[in-house]
């Protein structure tokens, strides 16, 4: 009668050890956050709900609708044309402040990355809806990157008087398509924070 209980002790043991060792094999590894990206051409990675979330962390005063359907616009209109989505809204970002604006370019222009503005009595383009400006702002950086045709019809203005695929990285916009130094590092911290909250690097 004592070996029995013994023997019904210890194949209860036995399991229970095997369960905890088999709970802790299925334990799945932590995913690996993506590298940020260098060039201008390409996929973008983060989703447009992860886009508008991001924005709106950082300027809690924008429109969420406004942002909702911005964001949606960047993955859409980036898509057509083979633009990497991530980095177009990391360079709108950088140029309006977050939607927060205040230089020369307003919210009403459409105008999100700083299409024409020189001065004040050249503030830059306007176009008619929140669309036609990411549009716009899609079709010039793919001017910058690549010989490659539009897939739609040219919106942009100032599309004509860029060499085309002069700067295939993002890298090649410092002292083209702005003169600070740091533009794309300055870019490149945009998509680093972008990458941290959206992958949890």
């Amino acid at each position: 009668m004592r070996k029995a209980i013994f023997l019904i002790t210890l194949s209860a043991s036995a399991l229970f050890i095997s369960c905890v060792t088999r709970q802790k094999a299925v334990v799945p590894p932590k995913p690996v956050a993506p590298t940020i990206p260098e060039n201008i051409m390409g996929e973008g990675l983060v989703k447009a709900e992860k886009l508008s979330a991001f924005l709106l962390d950082v300027n809690q005063q924008a429109s969420v609708g406004f942002v909702e359907d911005l964001s949606r616009f960047y993955v859409e209109e980036a898509a057509a044309e083979g633009v990497n989505h991530d980095v177009a809204f990391a360079q709108m970002c950088l140029e309006t402040g977050f939607l927060r604006f205040g230089n020369l370019a307003s919210l009403d222009m459409n105008n999100f990355c700083g299409l024409g503005s020189i001065d004040a009595e050249h503030p830059g383009e306007r176009f008619p809806s929140p669309r036609i400006g990411v549009r716009a702002h899609i079709q010039h950086l793919k001017a910058y990157a690549t010989e490659e045709p539009l897939k739609r019809d040219l919106v942009d203005p100032r599309y004509k008087w860029v060499k085309k695929g002069v700067s295939p990285a993002i890298q090649g916009l410092t002292g083209k398509w702005a003169m600070d130094p740091d533009y794309d590092k300055k870019i490149n911290s945009v998509l680093t924070r972008l990458y941290d909250e959206a992958f949890g690097r």
